[in-house]
């Protein structure tokens, strides 16, 4: 499909099949934003919701470093002992375990490599009893993405190192702070490219630009609020 323009569509909203939610994806598609933004999204229209942070590979952006904006909006976090420290490894937290029994929203943050798929892996069995969704987030202009083919090869990896299956995509193709409408229109081509290659819906397109309200599919509204610690 090519660029979106003079047509009305409506906003995303997220109701999830699944009490747990896994966002996993590329190093520096803005993974974590995305956590991050949902957790606050369901925040809205859930009683309970919790945030877990097992990304411990990422130590640029993290959900740990939104603690206190997230504590403030009612949301429970779980992140690893010293997340927000310099400690090159941090620990996973027991009361990750919990949550599989809760009646309420969990969204996992998780990393972007092996070891963070290997990580999700560790919980096989709990996310098999209760069911889960995992949403996929690519980003047409991070490197080793660009090609869809590439894209969907590297969603591969992630579902058998987690053991895991994808549910959903969610297209955050952004440059930053260099992102204008263009960019974001360009990339919907791309993001349909994955989605019918790695046969899973396309679940919503990320953005902070608020004049795209109506131009673009299911477009998910949010804001960049994630802290960079370099």
């Amino acid at each position: 499909m090519g660029i979106v323009t003079g047509r009305s569509f409506a906003l995303f909203t997220y109701r999830p099949s699944s009490n747990i939610i896994v966002v996993t994806g590329h190093y520096g598609v803005g993974k974590t934003n995305v956590a991050v933004n949902l957790a606050l999204d369901l925040k809205k229209r859930y009683r309970k919701v919790t945030l877990i942070d097992i990304d411990i590979v990422n130590p640029f952006f993290r959900s740990a470093d939104n603690e206190e904006l997230l504590k403030e909006n009612g949301i429970r976090c779980i992140f690893p002992a010293y997340a927000k420290s310099n400690v090159d490894i941090p620990a996973l937290s027991p009361e990750i375990y919990s949550v599989f029994e809760d009646d309420g929203i969990t969204v996992f943050d998780v990393g972007g490599d092996d070891r963070g798929s290997t990580v999700l892996a560790s919980f096989s069995d709990r996310f098999a009893k209760s069911g889960y969704e995992m949403l996929y987030v690519v980003n047409k202009y991070r490197p080793m993405i660009e090609d869809p083919h590439d894209a969907v090869a590297l969603l591969r990896e992630i579902e058998m190192q987690s053991t895991l299956t994808a549910t959903h995509l969610i297209n955050n193709s952004n440059l930053g702070a260099e992102t204008d409408r263009s960019i974001i229109l360009s990339a919907l081509p791309y993001a349909n490219a994955v989605s019918e290659l790695a046969g899973l819906p396309l679940l919503c397109t990320a953005a902070a630009d608020e004049s795209l309200d109506g131009d673009v599919p299911n477009l998910f509204p949010i804001k960049n609020i994630t802290k960079c610690l370099y």
